[in-house]
């Protein structure tokens, strides 16, 4: 009765991503390269917006881990040559948070903040 009302002392196991961090410019010929036969996603997050954070949270807490793509995570304040090259290479304009797919080695999907949770993303994969 008293774990309904008060809530259970257990934590809640946290949910761990198979992450791929990207962190140089090489690996984005890799991304490049492997869209063509497997979707890439490419997660943008700023690690010190709260903003961001709460979104990050919102995907991992909702990501079906049995999506066929490989998912990589770019801490843009580390690695802002490399959110650059993103942008030229791909032709979004940077926002941040912000989910790229990539498919045959062009974004053929990208969302920023709350966009981000309406992709579908059994519709790319």
């Amino acid at each position: 009765m008293f774990k309904k009302l008060f809530g259970s002392s257990e934590t809640k196991k946290e949910k761990i991503l198979p992450w791929i961090p990207l962190t140089s410019l090489d690996q984005l010929d890799v991304v490049a390269e492997k869209s063509k036969g497997k979707t890439q996603l490419v997660f943008k997050h700023s690690t010190r917006c709260g903003i961001s954070r709460m979104v990050m949270n919102q995907f991992i807490a909702s990501y079906n881990q049995e999506i066929y793509a490989d998912l990589y995570y770019l801490d843009l304040l580390s690695y802002r040559d490399i959110s650059n090259e993103i942008g030229y290479r791909f032709q979004v304009l940077h926002q941040s948070p912000q989910l790229l797919v990539i498919k045959n080695g062009i974004a053929v999907k990208h969302a920023s903040h709350g966009g981000i949770s309406e992709i579908n993303l059994d519709n790319y994969v």
